[in-house]
């Protein structure tokens, strides 16, 4: 028994010691996002056919944000950048159609028809113009109120989107019909309330396979119709949208710029937040006045705006 335990606090020291070099890389890590800080105003919103959940925070505070989350998500997956960001700017998040906390109504789910709800979450919030992050289908979100209501965006920061099943690296199956999209109906028959909620989640997943598996459909047309400032992001590790997919967005929208974040995958706002607000950031700074003079005393930091030789539109960070 003494050998025994001698030999596995050896291994255990071996381990210990070998941790910093089998250190997980940022883009293979899932961290969880923290709660959501208290918010100045919570609630729901009634939005063509559906309950609509949202949340302000900073209220009144600086030209609004408005952040929109990924697929099969909430605006919870915001919890890392809500706090920096609320500190300067009035900061909007919500639950999309049929995610988190908003209901599904009994439309068919497109990229259009939420968008349109975001545009009267707006409406109904009184807000003029936002500048829009969004991340992967709120991305996506983002690209279609660009093109169908542009006069509501300052900016769009599209963090990881795809403009046709084509821009993904594996384009889900869908499931064969039927296929309902009244997800409150599946599993009301089951007296069992986690066999409810887990027909529930399924019936769920099956909506979004085929929304991923068929849409978006933007055309190269649709795209140069965007003229708000737009920065197109993506990881350098992102296992979801093809790269080349993701340059071509940039380079078809006028005046866009490719932003490439360093060493995180398709989750980047939870993997390295640092990194995402510091995007943010540069993104939302004012362009220096013309002829204002530099200040040679600030050098800027390491690779901070480098450009890539052959792409003077791409930004990499890191």
């Amino acid at each position: 028994m003494s050998t025994f335990r001698h030999a596995l606090a050896a291994i255990c020291l071996l381990i210990a010691t070998a941790a910093p070099a089998l250190a997980v890389p940022k883009w293979q890590q899932a961290p969880v996002p923290p709660p959501m800080p208290p918010a100045d105003e919570s609630g729901f919103a009634d939005i063509d056919g559906i309950s609509m959940f949202y949340s302000l925070y900073g209220k009144g505070k600086g030209a609004p944000i408005l952040l929109i989350h990924g697929g099969l998500s909430s605006s919870d997956v915001w919890s890392f950048e809500v706090p920096t960001l609320s500190k300067g700017h009035e900061v909007i998040v919500a639950d999309s159609r049929g995610q988190g906390r908003s209901t599904h109504g009994l439309s068919r789910l497109t990229y259009h028809r939420m968008a349109e709800d975001y545009v009267a979450l707006l409406a109904r919030l009184g807000v003029g113009k936002v500048t829009l992050v969004g991340w992967s289908d709120g991305a996506i979100i983002g690209l279609d109120i660009a093109i169908h209501h542009p006069k509501l965006l300052d900016r769009l920061f599209a963090h990881a989107p795809n403009v046709t099943p084509a821009g993904l690296t594996t384009i889900p199956e869908i499931d064969p019909p039927p296929l309902s999209d009244m997800l409150s109906l599946d599993g009301s028959d089951k007296p069992d309330p986690d066999a409810k909620a887990r027909l529930k989640q399924e019936a769920r997943e099956r909506v979004f396979r085929r929304l991923w598996a068929t849409e978006p459909n933007y055309t190269d047309a649709d795209l140069a119709k965007i003229h708000v400032p737009t920065a197109i992001v993506i990881g350098d590790h992102d296992p979801v949208i093809r790269p080349e997919h993701a340059a071509h967005i940039a380079k078809t929208i006028p005046g866009a710029k490719l932003v490439v974040l360093k060493g995180v995958g398709h989750p980047a706002l939870s993997q390295d937040p640092q990194q995402y607000l510091k995007a943010i950031a540069d993104f939302m700074a004012p362009p220096p006045a013309a002829g204002a003079p530099q200040k040679a005393s600030a050098p800027k930091p390491p690779n901070a705006g480098a450009k890539t030789a052959g792409l003077p539109s791409k930004v990499v960070l890191q």
